[in-house]
Order: structure tokens, then sequence, then C-alpha cells
């Protein structure tokens, strides 16, 4: 590069993509002083990353003291009565998207007064891009369906009541 003390100008990032080009590369790194540059094929930008500022060093600390294994939780049950009504509750048993049908196109799993079984699938919740169908896990009634299409839903969130 003809000026490699100053910042890169326009002309040098063309010249790069050139040799890019020419020797089949999908990703080119350059350091300069304070700057740093990253190319790469296919993606939308081209990023200039700040130099980060030295680190300050660490005071010692001991590890924590080991606590006794302790076994891990149990995840909530996917139905619980409601205290209310006698309704049992289905729950996300999974942080995700909420989706009431198979695609746009179909039909939602369950509405209100679908009968399911503990086998029936009410929804799909896609957790990174892959959709994990939620069966009923209980048999009666659906009474509510508490959450949207689309929706983001989080671990024990309630997703429709059902009479049992």
């Amino acid at each position: 590069m003809a000026n490699s003390s100053g910042p890169f100008d326009l002309e040098q990032v063309q010249r790069l993509i050139e040799v890019m080009d020419k020797f089949g590369l999908s990703e080119i790194s350059l350091r300069r002083g304070d700057e740093h540059w990253r190319l790469r094929r296919g993606s939308p930008a081209v990023m200039a990353v700040p130099p980060l500022p030295p680190a300050a060093p660490f005071p010692a600390v001991p590890p924590p003291a080991a606590a006794p294994a302790a076994a891990s939780p149990a995840p909530p049950p996917p139905a619980a009565k409601d205290k209310d009504d006698g309704l049992l509750v289905i729950k996300a048993p999974t942080v995700g998207t909420f989706y009431s049908a198979q695609s746009p196109e179909d039909p939602p799993f369950v509405t209100v007064g679908s009968k399911v079984s503990p086998q029936t699938t009410v929804c799909l919740i896609e957790a990174m891009k892959v959709f994990n169908p939620i069966p009923a896990e209980v048999t009666g009634t659906i009474e509510a369906i508490l959450v949207k299409n689309g929706d983001a839903v989080e671990f024990g969130q309630p997703l429709f009541k059902v009479r049992p």
C-alpha cells in the first residue's frame, strides 16, 4: 500500500478487493496502527474495529468454595392446576417463538374448544431455527389460548388453559 502510516482509503480497499478476487480469498484481515480491517466476501458491510484499551489487571480473588453438588431443579410441570378456576395450564417448556400452526397456510393445531390428549401437539416453539412440537401432556378441552402466533415466549410461560 502506498501510504503505510495513514488510514486506509477507498482506493486501497478497492485494491484489497481485487487481491481477494485474484486469489479466491473469502476473507482478509489487516491491522495498521490503531486500525483493524476485515473484509469478507458475502458480508453486507466492511467494518473498522477501534482498538481496545489495555486491560487493567484484576486483583487476585480466590475461587469460591465448592458447594455441595445439588441436583439441578426440575423444570416446572408443563401443566399445573390454576388456583382460581380449576383449569390446567400448559406452560412453555423452553424459550422461543410460539407458532399455532405448522405453516401460515395450515390451520392451527388447536383452537378454543379443541379436545386434547397427552400426545396432542398444541403448538410449535422455535428455538435457534429448530421447531419443537409441544404436546398437551394433559387430557381435556382447550379453554383459552394465552399467546398469539409469532409471540416470543419464556420458559414456564402459560400458553393454554385446559379444562380437565
